[in-house]
């Protein structure tokens, strides 16, 4: 009897013993620094839209160019990247065998299935593709950079709920981008390559012509552009002849060509880096995105002049950040221009003097207040 009791007390004061541990344990758990951080109990950790992150996937589908056309589906895939690292996401892109509807819309649904239900699409030739897949996928969500979603017959514009369209003032870039060479180099010919002749195409064409013609009139410059050094390609993907129409216009007499074709703009770049390389004094005026970078010689300087930027890269950034926020702005048209900095040139721009650099700063901000206004249309403008 006495072994029991004794046996007994031991085990209580065991079992007391482990109850405190446990109690005392669990205290510290709950009053650690992580558990006590602003940032654990903060009302945006438990929000919606930060518990919905580790589940949030990035998908994008490119158009008919590569993943690094340095251009459109580049700038737009570097923008999901940078939210995905920033954000701390997923992503994910992948490229259709062909570019009909049908084929978009696997892609889209290929991504779609593996999880990824935020889908940002470069282009217009994804608008009927983004029609059809709002209401095939209403879970998801869409972005469709430089396009509206509509029927295949009939374009009236239709974004839903789910989906946002993102426009560009591409006139406003080029029109930077004409001021900017106009005054750098002084005078002579400019070209203009263009790829599909498209809205947005055309819109780089026709305000860089008015940049020009703006330079000209006002800041004492004297660069002229003539109908035959004005060509629409009619692709994007054809770098050969880019290189050949380069080629012909350089042979011309023409000093600086801008270029707004994908790569066909590749192929004209190649063009002026083997003649820069050879001695001659040639220029490139990149688009969409910085090209300063491609246009590099042998001797390390580059060829590209300047590039008429829109801030595609931020735009699919900042689509993404809302999203993340509760903040996406479904079923809206927006655009990006002058006035919200989504157009412009470079911040960096080594290939331009102190001096231009900061007229092109005056006229910039002229346009940004509306004292200077670019037409969106072509006018009486070069064809």
């Amino acid at each position: 009897m006495k072994k029991s009791a004794v046996l007994l007390a031991i085990l209580t004061l065991v079992f007391s013993v482990l109850a405190a541990c446990g109690k005392n344990n669990n205290e510290s758990s709950s009053s650690s620094p992580a558990a006590s951080s602003p940032a654990a109990s903060s009302p945006a950790a438990s929000s919606p839209a930060a518990s919905a992150n580790k589940d949030f996937q990035v998908g994008m589908v490119t158009d008919s160019g590569t993943i690094d056309d340095k251009s459109f589906n580049q700038g737009t895939w570097e923008g999901v990247q940078r939210a995905s690292k920033d954000l701390g996401l997923k992503d994910k892109y992948l490229k259709p065998a062909g570019t009909t509807e049908a084929d978009y819309l696997k892609e889209i649904g290929n991504l779609y299935d593996a999880g990824y239900k935020f889908i940002v699409t470069p282009g217009f030739k994804f608008e009927t593709a983004i029609y059809a897949a709002q209401d095939k996928y209403k879970d998801a969500k869409f972005v469709l950079i430089d396009g509206a979603p509509h029927k295949a017959d009939d374009t009236t514009a239709v974004v839903k709920e789910n989906s946002v369209s993102i426009f560009f003032a591409e006139h406003e870039s080029g029109f930077v981008a004409g001021v900017a060479t106009a005054l750098q180099l002084k005078e002579g010919e400019a070209g203009f390559i263009g790829g599909m002749e498209i809205p947005p195409v055309q819109k780089y064409n026709w305000g860089f012509q008015q940049g020009i013609k703006y330079a000209n009139d006002n800041l004492g410059t004297k660069i002229s552009i003539k109908k035959e050094n004005v060509i629409y390609q009619g692709t994007f993907s054809d770098v050969a002849a880019g290189q050949q129409i380069a080629a012909q216009m350089y042979d011309r007499g023409v000093k600086v060509i801008f270029t707004a074709a994908g790569g066909v703009g590749v192929g004209a770049i190649k063009e002026a880096i083997t003649r820069g390389d050879a001695g001659k004094e040639v220029w490139i005026v990149g688009v969409d995105v910085d090209q300063y970078q491609d246009g590099m010689k042998k001797d390390g300087k580059s060829i590209v002049l300047t590039s008429a930027m829109k801030k595609i890269d931020q735009a699919a950034y900042d689509m993404v950040k809302a999203e993340t926020e509760g903040k996406f702005p479904g079923g809206q048209t927006l655009t990006f221009d002058s006035k919200n900095d989504g157009v412009g040139i470079p911040a960096e721009n080594p290939n331009l003097s102190q001096d231009t650099v900061t007229k092109v700063n005056e006229v910039f901000g002229k346009l940004k207040s509306g004292e200077i206004k670019v037409a969106a249309e072509q006018g009486d403008l070069i064809k």
